[in-house]
């Protein structure tokens, strides 16, 4: 089982959208800044799990993030940081 997943910074209202097989580890990747030039750590402030869907397989997984990242997609996401907000 695959998961579809997004991140926020708050500090920088920033947004990022991926996919694993592992969430946990890959969670603690993204907070340990484990690739030093990645789209998370190039950001301080921390991330925190904001959405996440399961996939049967990687290429639902891919397809998925593909439509996340996608305007539409993008707007989705946005709309559960408003909900976040008081």
């Amino acid at each position: 089982m695959y998961s579809v997943y997004a991140l926020y910074n708050k500090k920088h209202n920033k947004i990022y959208i991926g996919q694993t097989k592992e969430l946990t580890e890959r969670l603690i990747m993204h907070k340990d800044e484990v690739f030093d030039n990645s789209y998370t750590s190039r950001f301080d402030g921390g991330w925190e799990l904001l959405y996440k869907e399961e996939a049967l397989n990687r290429k639902n997984a891919l397809s998925r993030e593909k439509q996340l990242k996608s305007y539409r997609g993008r707007e989705f996401i946005k709309s559960f940081i408003k909900q976040m907000r008081p």
